[in-house]
């Protein structure tokens, strides 16, 4: 893999970084992201951006990574038999924001890029990505803009990518102990290399680049919206969800973890209050069940 297509990644995310703190912080209005820049003893680094306690985002992170070393954990060679012995480079963008009203919901989004080299041999190289939505309630309208975003961003490298990243990405973000999506999809894709890399790299930049304009107009129609006590706590309940999540299924926690990555970093998309329940169930007819039974549904929304 040549110098000039690393660096061409790496630029791009950095500059993604960038925009999307600048608009989130335009759109917050009160508060900025605070820079930890980090160090990876094995490798690498990354920058952190961190905004806390802002008029409308409750908790966000934006977070760069670039990482590097000569062995990859065992949990990533026995998936993946054809990476033991090569040195890798994983570089990434990797956001959650957690806005303080329950009427603004939880995004997450990702783009990243992975490649394993070893001398006398092809690199073994993919993107990945996307982004995905958590409502705690529901406006049809908001979801259908964010899909109908994602769509766009998916068009011009063939109609039947949305169908396929948008099925990968309920699937992928479904608590398989609860029973239930994390929240109304969006995109997922992994290991895409089936294109040469400048089609690849080029469809992971639109993704990336879609994120904010699916975002921003989400949380700009909902975050003058009236919330009391009840929707307060529904929300923390709700956050319990993401939580598991993150903890138990998501793929980039695992292998930040296991590769000896930055764990303030790492742990930085998870909420900064949260509540659990025992076996609490929403009261019939009520708004809180209206996301259980409308949206928290495989359903196709455009």
């Amino acid at each position: 893999m040549s110098e000039v297509s690393l660096q061409a990644v790496k630029d791009y995310l950095l500059e993604l970084q960038d925009r999307i703190c600048e608009e989130l912080a335009e759109e917050d209005g009160s508060a900025t992201f605070r820079e930890d820049s980090w160090d990876r003893e094995q490798g690498g680094g990354g920058r952190s951006r961190v905004l806390e306690n802002g008029a409308v985002i409750e908790k966000g992170g934006v977070n760069f990574s670039h990482v590097f070393g000569n062995q990859l954990p065992p949990s990533a060679t026995a998936a993946r038999p054809e990476l033991a012995g090569r040195s890798f480079q994983a570089m990434g963008v990797s956001l959650v924001i957690h806005p303080k009203n329950p009427y603004v919901p939880t995004s997450h989004a990702n783009v990243r890029f992975f490649v394993a080299e070893k001398e006398g041999e092809d690199p073994v190289w993919w993107f990945g990505g996307g982004f995905d939505l958590t409502p705690f309630y529901g406006f049809e309208e908001d979801v259908v803009h964010w899909h109908q975003t994602a769509r766009d961003a998916c068009n011009p490298f063939g109609e039947d990518i949305y169908p396929e990243f948008k099925s990968w990405c309920d699937d992928y973000f479904y608590i398989k102990h609860r029973d239930e999506p994390r929240g109304v999809g969006g995109l997922f894709f992994d290991d895409l290399n089936r294109f040469d890399f400048e089609t690849c790299f080029a469809l992971m930049r639109s993704v990336g680049d879609a994120y904010i304009q699916a975002y921003r107009p989400i949380v700009a129609s909902r975050k003058g919206h009236d919330y009391g006590d009840r929707e307060r706590q529904f929300q923390l309940y709700r956050r319990g969800r993401y939580v598991e999540f993150n903890l138990v299924y998501d793929r980039g926690t695992i292998f930040g973890l296991q590769s000896g990555g930055r764990t303030e970093s790492i742990l930085m998309s998870l909420p900064p209050l949260v509540r659990w329940d025992y076996d609490w169930h929403p009261q019939p007819d009520s708004a809180e069940i209206e996301l259980y039974q409308k949206f928290l549904i495989h359903r196709e929304w455009l």
